[in-house]
């Protein structure tokens, strides 16, 4: 397959994720948006180093980076959730006041 399908298909998931992040209220959407767009950037590292050198596995070692740091931002990510979820009985992102005066 060419390089173009991979990075239509990596701009597509990128946008959604960008859209998901603007326009949701909900705190675990916005997780799993920022996830996508994670996901968006996985597969263009995976892209290029695929088609720029085949033999070197630089985009698959960066991915695995991304991959890792995606898992810790998730689970501090739905940690806070549920602490803010026993405290205020809501995830939605407009009521998250707790650093305002």
């Amino acid at each position: 397959m060419q390089l173009q399908y991979f990075l239509l298909a990596a701009a597509a998931l990128f946008c959604i994720g960008v859209y998901g992040l603007v326009t949701s209220r909900n705190a675990v959407r916005v997780l799993m948006s920022i996830e996508l767009m994670l996901n968006a950037v996985n597969l263009n590292l995976m892209a290029f180093s695929n088609y720029l050198d085949p033999a070197v596995i630089r985009g698959q070692v960066f991915t695995v980076f991304v991959i890792s740091i995606a898992a810790a931002e998730a689970a501090v990510g739905l940690a806070i959730l549920l602490s803010i979820y026993r405290n205020r009985n809501t995830v939605d992102m407009e009521q998250f006041n707790l650093l305002k005066w």
